[in-house]
C-alpha cells in the first residue's frame, strides 16, 4: 500500500445566496465582499475596472489569485461539509443531504467544488454523437440544478488538502475542524466533513502517441471534440470517393457503445474498427448483452480486431508515403487538409501477425486513473492510504481509513465487495454510494451509528445507437431486452435517475415531444411511399 500527501487537480464561478445564484465575482462590489474577508483580489478587481484592464494590473491579479483567502461560511455553529467533485458521487451526495430531515441547529452548510460548470450524465454521452439528445438534457449547469437548494457551488480546482481529523474522531480539543481545502484560485475552505468524489481521467500515458493523437471519451469536452472532428471529416469528404476511418481502442462497454453509435452515424461513408486485447468484446458483460452487441456491430460492418494491443500511434505524415504501409487492406487515399494516423498493433497471443492500420480519428476507451496520486504535495504532508490504482482505502461505511471525517466514493474509493474484489467504477456504484454517504454523514453529525455499504447490482444497460439498446436486468436471470424495447427501457431508467425533479420533468417533456415528432414524421414518410406506389 502506498501513501500520498493529498492535494488535487480540480476556478471560481458561482455561489448561491439566500434566494438566488450569482457570479462569484459579480459586477456589484458588495456581493463579493460577503464571501471574501479582506481579499486583495477584490481590491485589484476594482483597480482593473478603473484602469481598463491593461498594464501591470493583470500581473497583480494573477499574483493576488494565488494569495490565500478564507471562505466565510454563513453560520459559525452549523456543520460545514465540503464535497470535492460534482459527478454522480459528489452531486448526488449533496442532493441527498439536502433531502434529509435535520435538527435546526445541525443542518449542514454544503460547498460543492468541481472543475466544470456542468454536471454530466456520462452514460448518455453517446447520444450527443447520434443527435438523440441535446446537451442541456444530459449536461445541465450546476447553478440550475442547485438553484433551489442551500448548496454553494464553486467552479475551481483543488490544490492542497490539509486534514486534521487524524488527531481524533472530533479533531483536537480546541477545535472540531476536520481540515482545510486550498483551491487553485487561492480560496481556503475550512471544513468539518469532507467528501472525496473526484472521479477519474483517461489513462493515455501507457502507449506512445496516445496522449498526442487519441481522443478519450469520458467528459463533455471529449464528446464535443469528437463530434466537432466528425463533423469536419463529414464536411470535407462530402461528395468525394472517400471513407472516413475511425479506430476505437478498447471493446469494453464504452468502446462497444461508441463503435456502434459511430458506425450508425457514418453508415456507408466510413469504416469503424474496434481494437481489443481480449479475444471477445465486453468480457465482463452479461451474455445477452454481449450477443446483442455482436449482432449490431456485425450488421453495421464494424471490423473487430480482437487479441491485439496498440503498440504506438503516429501521424501518417511521419511516413514517406501511405503506400509503405503493410497489413492494412483497407488503406485509402488522403484528402488534403486532413490528418491521418498510423496504429501499430501487436498480437496478444502467439500465432497472430502484427498489423498496421490507418485512421482519421482515434478514440481511446481503455483504462482510467484517479487524480489522487497526481496531487501536489502540501507543505505539511499527511498520509492518505491508497491502493495500487491510486484509490483511497475506505472502510465499509465509505470513510477513509484513519480519517473519520473524510468519506470517499466512486472512482476515489477502493471499497471491496464480500468476495474481496474492488467494486467497479461505474455510475451505478457511485449512484448507490452517494445515497449511503449522505445518510452516513447525517448519522455521523447526529451521533448515530453508520451503515455499511452493500452494492446491489440492478443489471447492465448499453446503447447501440438510435432506437437500439440492450438491457439485462439482474432480477430476471437470462432476460435481455433488445432493440427499441431495450432503448425505451434504458431511457426511462436514466430519466428516473436524473438529478432533480425539475430537471426530470423538463427532460421528460423534451423527450416525449421529440418522440411524437419522429412518429409523425415516420407516419408521413410511410403514407408518402404508399401513395407514390399506388
Amino acid at each position: 500500500m502506498s501513501h500520498i500527501a493529498l492535494a488535487a487537480p480540480f476556478v471560481l464561478a458561482f455561489h448561491s445566496g439566500a434566494n438566488q445564484w450569482k457570479p462569484l465575482f459579480p459586477r456589484s462590489r458588495l456581493t463579493a465582499s460577503s464571501f471574501f474577508a479582506n481579499s486583495p483580489l477584490q481590491l485589484r478587481l476594482l483597480a482593473l475596472g478603473q484602469n481598463g484592464g491593461n498594464g501591470g494590473v493583470a500581473d497583480d491579479i494573477s499574483k493576488a489569485e494565488k494569495e490565500p483567502t478564507n471562505f466565510a461560511w454563513p453560520h459559525n455553529k452549523k456543520p460545514r461539509v465540503c464535497i470535492l467533485g460534482g459527478g454522480f458521487g459528489g452531486l448526488y451526495t449533496a442532493l441527498r443531504l439536502e433531502s434529509l430531515e435535520w435538527p435546526r441547529d445541525k443542518k449542514p452548510q454544503i460547498v460543492l467544488v468541481d472543475q466544470s460548470e456542468r454536471f454530466v450524465f456520462k452514460p448518455m454521452l453517446y447520444e450527443l454523437l447520434s443527435g438523440e439528445v441535446d446537451e442541456w438534457e444530459i449536461a445541465p449547469r450546476f447553478s440550475d440544478l442547485l438553484a433551489n437548494t442551500s448548496v454553494q457551488f464553486f467552479k475551481d480546482r483543488v490544490k492542497v488538502l490539509h486534514p486534521s481529523d487524524h488527531w481524533g474522531m472530533y479533531g483536537s480539543k480546541a477545535s472540531s475542524c476536520g481540515g482545510t481545502v486550498h483551491l487553485e484560485s487561492g480560496l481556503l475552505i475550512e471544513y468539518d466533513w469532507l467528501v472525496l468524489a473526484l472521479g477519474a481521467e483517461a489513462k493515455l500515458d501507457v502507449v506512445p502517441g496516445a496522449a498526442e493523437f487519441a481522443i478519450p471519451f469520458s467528459t463533455l469536452e471529449d464528446a464535443r471534440k469528437v463530434n466537432d472532428k466528425l463533423t469536419t471529416l463529414e464536411r470535407k469528404t462530402f461528395g468525394k470517393d472517400f471513407q472516413i476511418s475511425v479506430a476505437v481502442v478498447g471493446c469494453g462497454y464504452s468502446g462497444v457503445e461508441l463503435a456502434a453509435t459511430l458506425a450508425e452515424r457514418l453508415q456507408d461513408r466510413g469504416i469503424v474498427r474496434a481494437i481489443n486485447v481480449e479475444t471477445m468484446i465486453c468480457p465482463n458483460a452479461q451474455p445477452g448483452n454481449r450477443e446483442a452487441a455482436l449482432k449490431v456491430l456485425s450488421s453495421r460492418k464494424v471490423e473487430l480486431l480482437l487479441g491485439y494491443f496498440v503498440r504506438c500511434i503516429q501521424r501518417l505524415s511521419e511516413f514517406e508515403s501511405s503506400d509503405m504501409l503493410v497489413g492494412d487492406e483497407n488503406s485509402i487515399g488522403v484528402v488534403p487538409g486532413l490528418e491521418r494516423y498510423i496504429l501499430e498493433l501487436q498480437p496478444a497471443e502467439r500465432g497472430m501477425q502484427s498489423k498496421i492500420i490507418e485512421a482519421d480519428l482515434v478514440l481511446w476507451t481503455v483504462g482510467t486513473k484517479p487524480p489522487l496520486p497526481q496531487l501536489e504535495p502540501s507543505d505539511v504532508p499527511f498520509l492518505i492510504p491508497l491502493n495500487a490504482r491510486g484509490q483511497a482505502e475506505t472502510d465499509e461505511t465509505l470513510r477513509v481509513k484513519g480519517h473519520p471525517r473524510i468519506f470517499a466514493l466512486g472512482d476515489s474509493s477502493a471499497l471491496r465487495d464480500s468476495n474481496g474484489r474492488i467494486l467497479p467504477a461505474t455510475a451505478q456504484v457511485a449512484f448507490q454510494q452517494a445515497d449511503f454517504t449522505g445518510w452516513n454523514l447525517w448519522a455521523a453529525i447526529n451521533g448515530r451509528p453508520l451503515l455499511p455499504f452493500r452494492f446491489q447490482n440492478l443489471g447492465e444497460m448499453m446503447t447501440l445507437g438510435r432506437n437500439d439498446a440492450a438491457i439485462s436486468p439482474s432480477f430476471v436471470d437470462g432476460l435481455t431486452l433488445e432493440g427499441s424495447i431495450g432503448h425505451t427501457a434504458r431511457k426511462i431508467a436514466y430519466l428516473i435517475r436524473l438529478p432533480t425533479d425539475e430537471h426530470r420533468l423538463k427532460v421528460g417533456i423534451s423527450w416525449l415531444t421529440k418522440s411524437a415528432i419522429e412518429s409523425v414524421s415516420s407516419l408521413q414518410s410511410t403514407l408518402s411511399k404508399v401513395l407514390s406506389g399506388s
